[in-house]
């Protein structure tokens, strides 16, 4: 470990021998000299020939203002909507290269009729969109014959800690590839009204308009996060910059490779967070509903049950339930953990198909 101990000149004495005794005899001090300073260009070389500017053409139907008006609606026939041509740009990771695999945002390529992918060495290539999820904001696309690409590695998104140190590489206001750093401000975000299911990573990481799609890297040069919103009153970064988690794009991105879609299911619950300091259990989320003859229903699990864990995993929320349950594919089974009159009891729950209107979007699962 390195340890910088800045001092004045006029207490070179005292302060010297302070900051020495607390060095390890071992530690290299960074020498402007001898090139010993602390940098991150050795991951950064690594990991962004992985990351990729995407350009993007497409057409998008909107209302038509002269529509509202009587007149030239009486008298002009005018049409209540017009298809307009736009072109944009964005960020995306390429997560296998040989099959030429790029993850994105969904709102990247929403509406579009080309794709073109731009590798930081500069070469070009075309792309189809293989499918999109917008309730997570998450999109996947495949480069048409993909040559010498390089992937970066999926990390563990669940093992990220408040504090941790990322870096976010992509393509800020068309700009080209960018690198910014920053740290893990948060966990678990929701209620951002962003998308439907929501566990944003937040970061202090710089992150702008056209950034969409790009990477969220830890310093294991691992990839745990695609980066999707930021809170801006100006338009601008601010220090609040939102990331999907891998471990949940993971899941989304195996559903689109398979069938081009997600198909979400229900278990037929309804969550809410639970109090904890009131009810003196630990974090988890509250049964609120079972539906009659569904498959919670059939599992054994009641009205006020606490679920304290999902797939082993502890739950901190009802949201983290609900996101579990959406991104499990149809006909496979959650294992869910749970207290009942101070005794725990466990559940496994195959989800069932239901039409996606019918969930509600906050506390269902």
């Amino acid at each position: 470990m390195q340890l910088l101990c800045w001092v004045r000149p006029l207490l070179i004495a005292p302060a010297v021998l302070l900051c020495l005794s607390a060095v390890p005899a071992d530690a290299q001090i960074p020498d402007l000299k001898l090139g010993r300073v602390p940098t991150l260009a050795p991951l950064v070389k690594e990991v962004t020939p992985a990351v990729v500017n995407i350009s993007v053409e497409g057409r998008l139907r909107e209302d038509n203002p002269l529509y509202h008006d009587p007149l030239f609606r009486e008298f002009f026939d005018v049409p209540k909507q017009v298809e307009k041509q736009f072109s944009a740009t964005g960020s995306g990771v390429i997560v296998d290269a040989p099959r030429g695999y790029v993850m994105t945002a969904n709102h990247v390529v929403e509406h579009v009729t080309s794709v073109q992918i731009r590798t930081k060495d500069g070469r070009k290539f075309a792309a189809r969109l293989v499918g999109r999820d917008p309730a997570t904001d998450i999109a996947l696309l495949q480069i048409s014959n993909p040559a010498d690409l390089k992937a970066i590695a999926l990390g563990d998104s669940d093992a990220l800690e408040v504090g941790d140190f990322v870096i976010a590489v992509g393509n800020p206001f068309g700009l080209g590839q960018t690198v910014t750093s920053g740290l893990v401000s948060a966990l678990g975000r929701t209620g951002l009204g962003k998308q439907g299911y929501e566990d944003f990573i937040q970061t202090d990481a710089a992150i702008n308009p056209g950034n969409s799609g790009g990477a969220l890297i830890n310093l294991r040069g691992e990839l745990v996060g695609i980066n999707t919103a930021i809170i801006s009153p100006g338009g601008g970064n601010v220090g609040i910059g939102f990331a999907v988690p891998i471990n949940m794009a993971r899941r989304v991105m195996e559903q689109l490779v398979q069938s081009g879609r997600v198909d979400r299911g229900r278990i037929g619950v309804t969550l809410v967070d639970l109090d904890a300091p009131a009810n003196g259990h630990v974090q988890g989320a509250q049964i609120a509903d079972v539906g009659a003859g569904s498959p919670a229903e059939r599992a054994g699990l009641r009205k006020g049950d606490i679920i304290v864990k999902a797939n082993d995993v502890p739950v901190r929320s009802a949201t983290q339930v609900r996101n579990l349950i959406g991104l499990t594919p149809v006909g496979q089974r959650v294992r869910l953990t749970f207290e009942r009159d101070r005794a725990q009891g466990t559940a496994v729950v195959e989800v069932a198909p239901i039409p996606e209107e019918r969930a509600h979007p906050r506390t269902s699962g």
